[in-house]
């Protein structure tokens, strides 16, 4: 389905984008009409194949630790961090919690479970050392192909992408991944000195990477 892009060029500032985002999914049905994407990381039609598609990639099969945030569409990316024996680093909600660690040899027959915010807490421990992370997987409400990533407003995601810069468990050359839905990825996403970019997109039909 052919889904006309967005030029956030036109956009004058990160609100409007979002809003526009979040306006378009709903109208087109593309988010999860049981929780409203309005203020949040959409939970998109798709989301499942989009983790499928980041977990047939070299850089997935490599990783051994794999970072993800708490978002609903990227709870597949974590179930299959799971299924697939790795280490999987879960930010808590808006980080009130810090970050959760879940050991795929505990959670084996639950990995579904586990992969949800509830059952993070669960099954998870809190983490007092970072391992080194192989492989990150971010929410985003929109991207470009330069690497831009627009979170929901609350820079969640680009702290966390910095705690592990700051912790240096990752690297310039780590992948830094999101997966969102094609009607995500616009012309140019508005940049600020903090915002921290991504170098792979993964959506239910490709991957894209950015060099």
């Amino acid at each position: 389905m052919q889904l006309t892009r967005i030029d956030g060029m036109n956009m004058k500032n990160k609100d409007k984008l979002r809003t526009c985002i979040w306006d378009m999914m709903e109208a087109r049905k593309i988010s999860n009409p049981e929780k409203p994407c309005h203020g949040r990381i959409p939970d998109f039609k798709g989301s499942k194949e989009a983790a499928g598609m980041l977990r047939s990639t070299e850089e997935w099969k490599k990783a051994e630790v794999v970072f993800s945030s708490p978002d609903t569409a990227q709870i597949k990316v974590r179930e299959y961090a799971l299924l697939d024996g790795k280490k999987l680093i879960m930010a808590s909600p808006n980080l009130e919690r810090g970050y959760i660690l879940l050991d795929p040899l505990k959670v084996q027959g639950s990995e579904k479970a586990a992969s949800s915010k509830e059952g993070a807490f669960k099954f998870g421990t809190n983490i007092q050392r970072f391992p080194g992370v192989d492989l990150v997987v971010e929410g985003s409400v929109a991207v470009d192909m330069s690497g831009g990533r627009l979170g929901k407003g609350k820079s969640y995601g680009d702290t966390e992408i910095v705690h592990l810069f700051h912790e240096k468990v990752i690297k310039e050359d780590t992948p830094i991944a999101t997966t969102v839905h094609e009607i995500q990825i616009v012309d140019s996403v508005p940049v600020e000195a903090h915002d921290q970019k991504i170098n792979m997109i993964a959506t239910p039909e490709r991957v894209l990477r950015i060099f």
